[in-house]
């Protein structure tokens, strides 16, 4: 059995009734980013929330430190940081209110991140502090959502599309955060169209697991 820290072995997932892919193996250990590439309605997202915990695969299993993550339930997920297509924030909340928010209930015992006026500098929101989301515009949503990251400190990020929105400053920015991570020992399953480079990262082909469409 293999010594990384992330495996999944042997997965089929669907959608309604056609299933997307099957026989589907990874892995992915301390320092490393595994890019998820495909073009649209592989299952990009389905096979993300599947390994993060959010839905379950048909077949398959999916370890963690070596235990299946199925036993591990909450344990697993209190470990995984996921940020999907919807940014998940509250537009009546204030960027730092938002980022607050999410510390109280997501950030575990003994395991706080950055500061909050921290995480808006790194992401270069720290003059929309006190702005209301709602009057943030798109490409800044999606930083405050990225913004998360960094407050609740979890060892396995799970990003879809990360870049989306992003202009070309924000998406350097964020590569640089992503490499910032796993060279502290983190590791980062990724989404994108868009290509980019880090330490630590490989190519992984989702249409080499899919069925043959009719």
């Amino acid at each position: 059995m293999s010594g990384a820290l992330f495996t999944a072995h042997g997965l089929s997932c669907a959608r309604g009734d056609r299933t997307l892919f099957a026989g589907l193996s990874l892995e992915l250990d301390a320092g490393e980013v595994l890019q998820v590439r495909g073009p649209n309605g592989l299952g990009k997202t389905t096979l993300l929330r599947a390994l993060c915990g959010l839905s379950r695969p048909m077949r398959g299993e999916i370890r963690w430190r070596g235990e299946k993550v199925s036993d591990l339930a909450e344990d697993f997920t209190a470990e995984v940081a996921y940020v999907g297509h919807l940014n998940g924030i509250q537009g009546d909340l204030t960027a730092a209110e938002n980022l607050r928010l999410a510390r109280s209930i997501f950030a575990r015992r003994g395991h706080a991140g950055a500061g909050v006026d921290e995480a808006l500098d790194r992401v270069g929101l720290r003059a929309q502090r006190d702005r209301p989301s709602r009057h943030l515009s798109q490409g800044q949503k999606r930083r405050l959502a990225l913004a998360r990251l960094l407050i609740l400190r979890r060892p396995l990020w799970v990003l879809d599309e990360p870049f989306t929105g992003l202009d070309v400053a924000s998406v350097a920015n964020l590569s640089s955060l992503i490499g910032e991570h796993v060279a502290g020992g983190g590791l980062a399953l990724v989404v994108s169209h868009q290509a980019f480079d880090l330490p630590g990262i490989r190519g992984f082909e989702l249409a080499r697991y899919c069925r043959t469409r009719r």
